[in-house]
């Protein structure tokens, strides 16, 4: 009989929850509307429809005016990520961005041949106030290209940048003349208490980039994502764009899907993703109290856990593949490959029951891991 597998590893959307029905009738509507345009090639903007449905997006989500001249369609947030890297750096070339970030950042930048600098990350993101002493530390020779940041439900970590922390780093971006690149892939996928704004609702510095996606609102396999920026920016990055463009068919189902707005259907999928957040994080407290420390983020996809320094890692990742479970380590997420003691839990595919059977069997594993038993040293998640 085949090996029950957790997956606690990848960040995907809850496959339980997809319209189907909803889909079905968007693409029979977008096919008969819009097979003439099927036939031809979007260009380096892409899909009208979908630019004007993530325009209003992004404007009521913030409160200002957003044009959709300014975004450019993407075949995921990824080649948002790497189109803008392309424009802005050559090899050799700096990038401040968080310690821990994301995988698939730290890939394309690595393929780059950028040389990532790490601030430290908190409960609130990325310590802007440690922000300055790095730029300082580099100086002029090696002044970054860009500052890469996750401001909301940040990636491992769950962390959101507060309000005054977000000003401040773009304060520190525009004096210096340092373009910034917000992700905020994540921003959408919210549980509790009001949306933080994004940078470019904050101020109108032009050296702002902005990242956004579809993948965690609906759905990875679509590959939708954007970018928004002004035309300084704008201009050299779809200026590295070279395959014609993103998915029309993709884009057309998702714009008449989304005809009558976003938010409707992506709080209604939200409201699973939460409970299985809670059902973790839950788990955690039942079983992990006297040892680790988690995050309990107000949205996003991921808890990040730090347990004790004297858990064997090679050890912890044998015992829990012979039982089932996945998780991501934490080496993953730091720029420089670092182990540490920290692993990343994923639950937004994850059935309810795999949740609850998942977590106490994890938990074993750190215990069993131990290479002593001393107490707990810490008493947060990050020093």
């Amino acid at each position: 009989m085949p090996q029950r597998i957790i997956d606690f590893a990848v960040g995907r959307t809850n496959p339980e929850t997809f319209p189907i029905e909803r889909m079905q009738r968007a693409a029979a509507e977008a096919i008969a509307r819009e097979f003439v345009e099927l036939t031809d090639y979007p260009g380096k903007l892409g899909h009208p429809g979908l630019r004007a449905a993530m325009a209003r997006r992004e404007s009521e989500r913030e409160g200002v005016p957003v044009d959709p001249e300014r975004i450019a369609l993407t075949n995921g947030s990824m080649q948002g990520v790497t189109l803008v890297a392309e424009a802005l750096t050559r090899p050799g070339d700096t990038v401040v961005c968080e310690k821990f970030t994301y995988v698939g950042t730290i890939g394309a930048y690595r393929s780059l041949g950028i040389d990532m600098q790490g601030v430290p990350v908190d409960e609130e993101g990325m310590r802007v106030d440690l922000l300055e002493a790095k730029l300082d530390e580099l100086g002029e020779v090696r002044k970054p290209k860009f500052i890469y940041a996750l401001t909301t439900y940040q990636n491992p970590t769950g962390a959101t940048m507060p309000v005054e922390r977000r000003r401040r780093l773009v304060e520190i971006a525009e004096r210096r003349g340092i373009p910034i690149v917000e992700d905020n892939c994540y921003g959408d996928v919210h549980f509790d208490g009001e949306k933080p704004p994004a940078l470019f609702a904050l101020s109108d510095y032009a050296g702002i980039v902005y990242l956004c996606s579809l993948s965690k609102i609906l759905a990875p396999g679509l590959r939708l994502g954007y970018v928004y920026a002004q035309p300084p920016l704008l201009d050299p990055i779809l200026a590295r764009r070279h395959d014609a463009g993103s998915n029309t068919f993709a884009a057309a189902v998702v714009a008449e899907l989304y005809r009558d707005g976003v938010w409707d259907l992506t709080e209604e999928l939200n409201a699973s993703l939460k409970v299985k957040k809670n059902l973790v994080v839950d788990g955690l407290g039942n079983e992990l109290s006297d040892l680790c420390a988690w995050s309990n983020p107000a949205g996003g996809l991921f808890v990040w856990v730090r347990f004790p320094d004297d858990v064997d890692l090679d050890r912890l990742a044998r015992l829990a593949a012979e039982r089932g479970v996945h998780y991501a380590p934490g080496a993953n997420f730091h720029i420089h490959g670092t182990r540490i003691p920290y692993l990343r839990l994923a639950f937004g595919h994850v059935p309810d029951a795999d949740i609850r059977d998942g977590i106490p069997i994890l938990a074993r594993c750190i215990r069993e891991a131990r290479t002593s038993n001393a107490a707990r040293e810490f008493d947060s998640l990050f020093d």
